[in-house]
C-alpha cells in the first residue's frame, strides 16, 4: 500500500512559478513509475508529467513543455514539480499518482489546488 500526500499549491499571478511536492509512504518511489495529473473544472483529468522508475525518462503534455519539470528524490521518497511561466489555464486541482504491480496508476494522493490570476 502506497500513500500519497502533495503539497505547494496555492494562488500565483501568470507568469509565476510553484513547487509541487508529493511525498510517498508505504513503498519506496524507486520502485514505481510516478506521474502529475489534473483536473481544471468541468474538464476531464489529464496527464501533466510522469516519470519512470529510473527517473531518466519524463513524459509532458505539450501544453506543460519547457515550463514545467518533474523529479524526484528518492532518498527523501518526495516527487516534485516544478511550474514556471505559469498561465491561467494551468489552474487545476493537481495530483500525484503511482503506479502498481500492473502499470497503471493505482495509487492517488488527495490533490492540490493551483489557481492562476491574470
Amino acid at each position: 500500500q502506497v500513500q500519497l500526500v502533495e503539497s505547494g499549491g496555492g494562488l500565483v499571478q501568470a507568469g509565476g512559478s510553484l513547487r509541487l511536492s508529493c511525498a510517498a509512504s508505504g513503498r519506496t518511489f524507486s520502485a514505481y513509475g510516478l506521474g502529475w495529473f489534473r483536473q481544471a473544472p468541468g474538464k476531464a483529468r489529464e496527464s501533466v508529467a510522469t516519470i519512470d522508475r529510473s527517473g531518466t525518462n519524463p513524459y509532458y503534455t505539450d501544453s506543460v513543455k519547457g515550463r514545467f519539470t518533474i523529479s524526484k528524490d528518492n532518498g527523501k521518497n518526495t516527487m516534485y514539480l516544478q511550474m514556471n511561466s505559469l498561465k491561467p489555464e494551468d489552474t487545476a486541482v493537481y495530483y500525484c499518482a503511482a503506479e502498481g504491480a500492473t502499470g497503471v496508476f493505482q495509487y492517488w494522493g488527495q490533490g492540490t489546488q493551483v489557481t492562476v490570476s491574470s
